[in-house]
């Protein structure tokens, strides 16, 4: 049975003490069926521990795509297990996804899929303000996430008034915002230019520093190459994983805090 809170939230933590973060044990997923179905992923095991910065990569039609739709729980495996933060996420239901995301997960796109007529201070606070968090400690958090981003001063600009690197850097500090257990980005330079790349990586590589769970789908090998481990995917199943070097990167600066998330 899930262990929830009083308000069907997952409990703060893991559920079980030294579980990985991610845990997916011979997941499949098949599109279709008969001569027409397509396997996505075919039996694919894979553990990422807490802490670790894992990127992902693989030609079209690998089945990255579908492995992060599945990680991030907006999709459901055809068969095998996934437990995020030693919490089986297979038989919840979507009300309980949809928690389980916002606790949990902390999203970051190559489209950034920010609201266009907020403010950046406004789409950070959004997902506390889903959380059900008080507006003075949304607002206090907010301004810390912008800030460890070096948005400090950009709260009052709408996404058409910043750069593409700017509202990647909103879309971080709003994955950040909850304090998740997991960073998943999905090609998060992909729309970005070369000094904005460079910005983004540098926010992660300090985010790994400071011990948190980083798992990146990308098809760039400059990307991958700031990961501590880098997957390759080949026809739904994993063809290569290995340990990398760690790019050098400043000292944390974090402001806050999973204690401080609660």
């Amino acid at each position: 049975m899930t262990a929830l809170g009083a308000r069907g939230v997952p409990v703060a933590g893991s559920l079980e003490p030294g579980a990985p973060v991610l845990d997916l044990q011979a997941v499949t997923k098949v599109y279709g069926e008969g001569d027409t179905a397509v396997h996505a992923l075919r039996g694919l095991t894979l553990s990422v521990e807490r802490g670790d910065y894992v990127a992902i990569m693989g030609a079209s039609g690998s089945g990255k795509s579908t492995l992060m739709n599945i990680i991030g729980c907006l999709d459901v495996p055809s068969d095998g297990r996934y437990r995020l933060d030693g919490l089986d996420v297979g038989g919840l239901d979507e009300r309980r996804l949809s928690i389980l995301r916002n606790r949990k997960l902390g999203f970051i796109f190559q489209s950034f899929n920010l609201i266009p007529r907020m403010t950046a201070l406004a789409n950070v606070e959004l997902p506390l303000a889903y959380g059900g968090v008080k507006k003075d400690e949304r607002r206090r958090r907010a301004l810390a996430a912008l800030a460890e981003v070096g948005l400090s001063d950009r709260l009052g600009h709408e996404p058409n008034e910043l750069s593409g690197g700017q509202q990647q850097r909103v879309a971080v500090a709003r994955a950040l915002v909850t304090a998740p257990t997991l960073l998943l980005a999905d090609e998060p330079t992909g729309a970005l230019d070369s000094r904005s790349t460079a910005e983004v990586l540098a926010i992660f590589d300090r985010l790994s520093l400071s011990g948190r769970t980083l798992v990146v789908i990308t098809h760039e090998a400059e990307v991958a190459a700031h990961a501590k481990r880098i997957i390759r995917l080949v026809d739904g199943r994993i063809a290569d994983d290995r340990r990398e070097s760690a790019v050098a990167a400043p000292p944390p600066r974090l402001a806050w805090t999973r204690e401080g998330a609660r």
